[in-house]
């Protein structure tokens, strides 16, 4: 009798569940926009995830990725999930565990975390106070966050979360389509040693962010920005030449913070240099790579590294 009450109950459970995730929307979405990589994609991000890490770990380190979408949906979000659970078993320098529902912003379950990363988010929204706080605390007290592109697309209700990303989408005048030309900030940054202290040309989907909530190089640290020097940058601003961001670093209470908007596209996940800058930005905000989060305006003036004139 009491066995079978005890069937009966994890079947209600069950089946609560269930129900539960099939009056949620992000089900459906996510099945409408994902599609199962096939083998040569698999093997293109494998090729570019580096076989060694830039510092070993203090110890064993684990990244909770998060990806769900309650505004637009990256298809690239498969890419890089599968991204950076490769560059983390072939380097050893982390596990990454995949989440795309709310209930894991709890304190007891960010216990288990040196990282969270928000892989190409959009309008995240929690659905319960004690969430906001789980998440502001995890990074203030000295754990991490990186984000990937649209990662700065979030928090409209969360203003003080936005902020400790350093950005708010503001839209994307340099689109999926193109390829632009980028300068390297701080050239010689250990955050940017994956190009090779040059600057270079990328096709991608780049934003501009909103003056009203852009932080700016008072609290950032920039490590590489679009070259507005490049007519083909420049001239699709009617208000520049003017500075972009693109990857940036900072401090957050004790916590460390890595973003970049580099991510739009699926093919991003397979370009050498672009994954390596990610896995030395993910190895920043876990805390074993040091590198240098003086904001911008408070650091010795650096000599940028231009893109070449063509791609």
């Amino acid at each position: 009798m009491r066995y079978s009450l005890v069937m009966l109950a994890a079947l209600a459970t069950f089946q609560y569940a269930a129900a539960q995730e099939a009056s949620d929307p992000w089900t459906k979405k996510k099945a409408e926009n994902f599609k199962p990589l096939t083998e040569p994609q698999k093997t293109a991000i494998e090729t570019a995830s580096p076989t060694t890490a830039a510092a070993t770990p203090i110890k064993a380190r684990r990244v909770l990725v998060f990806y769900r979408c309650e505004g637009f949906i990256h298809k690239s979000i498969p890419f890089a999930n599968t991204a950076i659970e490769m560059m983390g078993k072939k380097t050893g320098a982390f596990t990454a565990e995949l989440a795309d529902t709310y209930d894991v912003f709890t304190a007891e379950n960010l216990k288990k975390y040196d990282c969270i990363l928000l892989n190409n988010t959009t309008g995240m929204q929690f659905t319960k106070p004690e969430q906001q706080n789980a998440f502001l605390d995890f990074i203030m007290s000295g754990k991490g966050l990186a984000g990937i592109h649209a990662a700065s697309d979030n928090f409209g209700r969360h203003p003080e979360c936005r902020a400790i990303v350093g950005g708010e989408f503001g839209g994307h005048p340099w689109n999926a389509g193109g390829t632009w030309a980028f300068k390297l900030d701080d050239p010689e940054h250990v955050l940017n040693k994956a190009f090779g202290g040059k600057g270079f040309w990328h096709k991608d989907e780049i934003y501009q962010y909103k003056p009203e909530t852009y932080e700016g190089t008072k609290a950032l640290h920039v490590l590489v920005s679009l070259d507005m020097k490049q007519k083909a940058v420049s001239e699709l601003i009617q208000d520049g030449p003017r500075e972009v961001p693109v990857s940036w670093l900072r401090k957050a209470g004790e916590g460390r913070v890595f973003y970049t908007n580099f991510g739009h596209n699926e093919d991003t996940f397979s370009k050498p240099a672009i994954v390596k800058h990610i896995l030395d930005g993910i190895q920043y905000a876990l805390g074993d790579l040091q590198a240098d989060a003086t904001p911008t305006a408070a650091a010795a003036e650096k000599q940028p590294a231009l893109s070449p004139e063509k791609p």
